[in-house]
C-alpha cells in the first residue's frame, strides 16, 4: 500500500511514513517509561525498531519486503495499543528521519567506496544503507555536468580502531580518488572527490582502556553492541540499561534491532560527565550476567561536516529547518537532535575567497523526511532563518532549500529527487 494509504486507515494515527518506514513518537518521563514498550511487543509477528531515550521512545516498522502493507499495519496498531496501556503519548509532530544523496557522473565507480567506507549494504536499484539500521541511507542520482570544485559537505565515519584501519587498507587498494593521513584520522575521497574522514587510526583511542568497560568503544559517541537470541533477552537488556541510566540522571540512547541491543551515550557526552563511565561499567556488568558477550567491532558513527563563510548564519539555518539544538559549548559548532536519534551536524570555515568553491553547487545534500502535516512549517522555519526557496515544482511531496551559503536540503513527504538528472 501506498504511505498515503497506511495514514489513512483506521487505529494508525499515530504514525507517519518517513521514506518508506512507519514511524511513531510516545513520550515518556524516563528511560524505563520508555523501555517498557520493549517486553509487550517480544511476539508481534513484524519486528519493530525501538529507541529509548530520556524522554520518550521511537517505533519503527521497516517493510522487509521494500513496501508497507497489512502485516505492518496490524502491527502499529498493536504498538500503539501497548504504548496506551502504558500511558505513553504519541507525539507525531517530533518524527524525521535524514538521508544523504550524492549527484553522481558513475554510479558503480563511487558507489563501492562508501560501501566500503561506511560498512553498508546495496539496498534497492539506487540506495546504500546501514545493516546495523542506525545511520543515513546513502541514494545516488544522476549528475549532469561536472562539478570538479571540493564539496563542502563531508561525512566522518568513526569505528573502532581496527575497522577503521582496515577500511583505509581497503580505501587505498581499490585506489581512492585521494588519500591524506593525518595521524589520528585519514581524509579519503570517491573518483569523484567526495570526501570522509576515518578515524581513529591510533591504537588504544577506541576505549577507556579498563577492563570494567572493554564492551564499549568510544566513537566519538561511547557505544556498546550486544547481540540478543530473543526478544525477552533484548527486553532484559534494555530495562536493565534504562533503569541504570535513571539511576545516574544521565541521558542514554538505547537502540533495539533485530538481533541486536545497541547503548550510546551520544556524541562527546561522555567525556563530559565522569558519570558515563561509572554506567558503561555497570552495564557490562549487567549484560554479562544475562550472558550476554558484546561484539566490539560493531559500534559506528556517522556526522556531516559542512564548511561554511558564515557559520553562525549557516548554522542558525540548519537549526531551525531540522528542529536541531547547538551544542552549548563555546568552541563547539555542533547542532543536535534534542532526542538523539538523527546523526549531528557540525560546521567548519571557510575562506571567503574560495568564490569558486562557495559558488559550486554541493555533489552531496541532506534529505529531511517529515510528516506531510509538518513539511509547510520546516520550510517556513528555514526560509525565516535565511534560507532560500530553489525549488516548489514537487511540493508536497518536497521542497528544495538552500541555507544562506548554497547548501541544499530537500524537506521531503515522499522520496525526492531520486533519478532525476541534477545539472
Amino acid at each position: 500500500m501506498t504511505a498515503q494509504e497506511f495514514g489513512a486507515a483506521d487505529g494508525v494515527g499515530d504514525w507517519r511514513v518517513l521514506g518508506e518506514v512507519a514511524s511513531a513518537w510516545f513520550s515518556a518521563p524516563s528511560h524505563a517509561a520508555g523501555a517498557a514498550l520493549a517486553r509487550p511487543l517480544a511476539d508481534l509477528d513484524v519486528p519493530v525498531d525501538l529507541s529509548v531515550r530520556a524522554t520518550g521512545v521511537r517505533a519503527d516498522i521497516v517493510p522487509t519486503g521494500g513496501m508497507l502493507g497489512t502485516t505492518e499495519m496490524s502491527a502499529a496498531r498493536e504498538v500503539s495499543a501497548a504504548a496506551r496501556a502504558l500511558d505513553l503519548a504519541a507525539d507525531p509532530a517530533v518524527l524525521q528521519s535524514l538521508r544523504l544523496t550524492f549527484d553522481v557522473l558513475d554510479r558503480a565507480a563511487v558507489q563501492p567506496f562508501w560501501e566500503t567506507v561506511l560498512g553498508y549494504v546495496p539496498r534497492g536499484v539506487a540506495d546504500i544503507a546501514d545493516p546495523l539500521r542506525r545511520g543515513p541511507t546513502i541514494s545516488f542520482q544522476d549528475q549532469g555536468e561536472p562539478r570538479p570544485l571540493r564539496n563542502r559537505l563531508h561525512l566522518d565515519a568513526v569505528t573502532p580502531q581496527p575497522v577503521a584501519q582496515a577500511a583505509l587498507e581497503a580505501v587505498r587498494e581499490r585506489s581512492a580518488g585521494s588519500i591524506a593521513e593525518h595521524g589520528f584520522y585519514a581524509t579519503v575521497a570517491d573518483a569523484e572527490g567526495n570526501e570522509a574522514d576515518l578515524l581513529p587510526l591510533q591504537d588504544g583511542a577506541d576505549g577507556w582502556g579498563e577492563p570494567e568497560t572493554e564492551d564499549w568503544r568510544l566513537v566519538f559517541s561511547a557505544m556498546a553492541w550486544y547481540r540478543v537470541d530473543s526478544t525477552g533477552q533484548a527486553a532484559d537488556l534494555i530495562s536493565a540499561a534504562a533503569e541504570l541510566a535513571d539511576e545516574a540522571k544521565l541521558a542514554l540512547g538505547i537502540d533495539l534491532r533485530p538481533g541486536f541491543v545497541v547503548l550510546d551515550t551520544g556524541k562527546d557526552l561522555w567525556e563530559q560527565d565522569d558519570g558515563y563511565e561509572v554506567l558503561a561499567t555497570r552495564i557490562q556488568e549487567r549484560a554479562r550476567a544475562l550472558g550476554l558477550t558484546a561484539d566490539v567491532t560493531k559500534p559506528r558513527f556517522v556526522q556531516v561536516g559542512i564548511d561554511a563563510a558564515d557559520i553562525p548564519a549557516v548554522r542558525r539555518f540548519w537549526c531551525a529547518v531540522l528542529g536541531y539544538q547547538e551544542d552549548p559549548r563555546a568552541e563547539v559548532t555542533d547542532i543536535i537532535d534534542p532526542r538523539q536519534l538523527t546523526m549531528p551536524l557540525f560546521f567548519q570555515a571557510v575562506d571567503a575567497t574560495e568564490t569558486g568553491r562557495l559558488a559550486q553547487r554541493n555533489r552531496i545534500h541532506l534529505d529531511a523526511f517529515v510528516p506531510g502535516d509538518q513539511a509547510r512549517a520546516r520550510v517556513a522555519a528555514g526560509l525565516a532563518a535565511g534560507g532560500s526557496l530553489l525549488s516548489d515544482e514537487h511540493a508536497p511531496a518536497w521542497w528544495t532549500l538552500a541555507d544562506p551559503e548554497g547548501n541544499e536540503v530537500d524537506i521531503s513527504v515522499a522520496s525526492g529527487r531520486r533519478h532525476h538528472r541534477t545539472g
